[in-house]
């Protein structure tokens, strides 16, 4: 049976075992822009029925990386903790309908039977053996394993991004869908959970493409109508490779606390895999939403490449106004540096350009506020002497005294008269203290006059 609501519904089901991670985020904003593109719902399933590993902080974690990046559920968030009542009545169902019954196997039995298999070159499937007993006949049922009885069929996975992709169930045996009627597995509440929440299409990661085969036969047996699905491609390291267990560690913290933007992060997440139809790589969520077609999800692996993603918090910080970028370097900059409002606006405005990334503001911005100690060596340019160079600084430093607004014309004409090397180097290094930096004049402006004069006289004492 196919879907018989015709309002797109799709959700995101993570597991609260860890904090949020880039695969989860790409599953979660490919579901969010399939929902807005068509104007349907997006909703949040929290499948925390691991007791032992599930932890609340891991939760809010999830929900709020979510939400910083502007993906919310558009209804309550469903736990699987608290729908115990509800996965109970579709088992005593299938069990009523004799469409599952309960397995006796020990644990050691199946894992022989397993074994036994594979050394064979045979598919590790369960032999059926229980199949036929029934509950008196093997005592106390209460606490066993319950299985679904999957009958021999083709099954076909009409999958939206790969097409057609067909299963034998003789190579899958019957699936244990509880391990009691108080205790339902994975696959088995998945599939209630959907039909429940009125799932239209259920978008995942390429690994689930096996299990949508037994989801679909625990459908089936359920009378349930059968969602439209697509799979994802994995996420490859950046040679394209698999992921390392360091990169699959990498939460989603770790990209904020580097000072990624969430425009950023949102644009870089939604290109892996997925392409627009004339191939823009900078894209605004609302046309992200506008344009996403699942159809245009390859079906090869994604590469993480952070040169991207690097380039494109770039482009997205340029973008900003002072005033956007004063707010979102909160945590990254120290705060008396806030208390300095106007350098901060100066310093930023000239150096938005040169940031990557929102953590290498206070590296980048620290000369402005704090000039650190250099050799007195950095001051000279190429083969100038030190009293060549001394000489240099003296001339700058009488200018500015002179006149601080009219410095700044006569220093242009002192650079083209002498050597803009030998004009511009010393005075670049006297106001921030390093080899690289932006262009000493707009230094100059920046600091302001006191502030010029204090590292100008600074860099001549170096020099005596």
């Amino acid at each position: 049976m196919s879907p018989e609501n015709s309002r797109v519904r799709v959700r995101i089901a993570p597991s609260p075992t860890g904090k949020l991670h880039l695969g989860t985020a790409r599953t979660a904003l490919f579901n969010f822009l399939f929902a807005r593109h068509h104007n349907g719902d997006f909703l949040i399933r929290i499948e925390d029925t691991d007791k032992e590993r599930s932890k609340k902080e891991y939760e809010h974690n999830i929900i709020d990386n979510l939400k910083w990046l502007g993906i919310e559920s558009d209804d309550h968030i469903i736990h699987q903790s608290e729908r115990g009542d509800i996965y109970k009545r579709y088992l005593e169902k299938l069990l009523n309908q004799n469409k599952a019954y309960y397995c006796y196997c020990t644990k050691e039995e199946l894992e022989a039977e397993k074994e036994a298999l594979i050394t064979a070159g045979l598919p590790p499937k369960y032999n059926g053996r229980c199949a036929s007993q029934k509950p008196q006949e093997a005592g106390d049922a209460s606490s066993q394993l319950i299985r679904l009885r999957v009958p021999q069929k083709k099954i076909v996975v009409k999958d939206m991004i790969r097409g057609n992709v067909t299963f034998d169930s003789s190579l899958i045996g019957d699936i244990p869908i509880a391990k009691n009627l108080d205790t339902p597995l994975f696959h088995f509440a998945v599939v209630v959970d959907d039909f429940e929440m009125k799932i239209s299409h259920v978008i995942r990661g390429e690994d689930h493409l096996t299990n949508t085969a037994k989801h679909i036969l625990i459908g089936e047996s359920l009378e349930f109508n059968i969602p439209h699905y697509a799979h994802l491609p994995l996420l490859l390291a950046p040679q394209g490779g698999k992921l390392s267990k360091r990169d699959l560690e990498t939460s989603f913290d770790d990209f904020r606390n580097q000072g990624y933007l969430k425009e950023a992060l949102i644009n870089f997440i939604a290109l892996l895999g997925w392409h627009p139809e004339k191939d823009r790589e900078v894209m605004s969520l609302d046309e992200l939403i506008e344009e996403f077609d699942i159809k245009r999800v390859q079906k090869g692996g994604a590469a993480i490449n952070i040169e991207k993603l690097d380039w494109l918090n770039a482009h997205y910080i340029r973008n900003k106004s002072v005033d956007e970028l004063v707010l979102c370097l909160k945590g990254f900059i120290p705060q008396e540096w806030f208390d300095k409002n106007g350098l901060l606006r100066g310093a930023l405005e000239l150096q938005k350009d040169r940031l990557k990334k929102l953590s290498l503001a206070k590296e980048n911005l620290g000369f402005f506020f704090e000039l650190e100690e250099y050799e007195p060596e950095l001051l000279i340019w190429k083969d100038n002497s030190e009293k060549e160079t001394l000489d240099s600084l003296k001339k700058i430093l009488d200018l500015v005294e002179d006149s601080f607004e009219k410095s700044f014309e006569k220093i242009v004409e002192l650079a083209e008269k002498e050597g803009r090397g030998d004009i511009y180097w010393p005075l670049r290094v006297a106001l921030s203290g390093l080899k690289n930096s932006p262009p000493p004049i707009e230094i100059m402006k920046v600091l302001g006059e006191e502030e010029s004069i204090i590292r100008t006289r600074k860099a001549i004492k170096k020099l005596q």
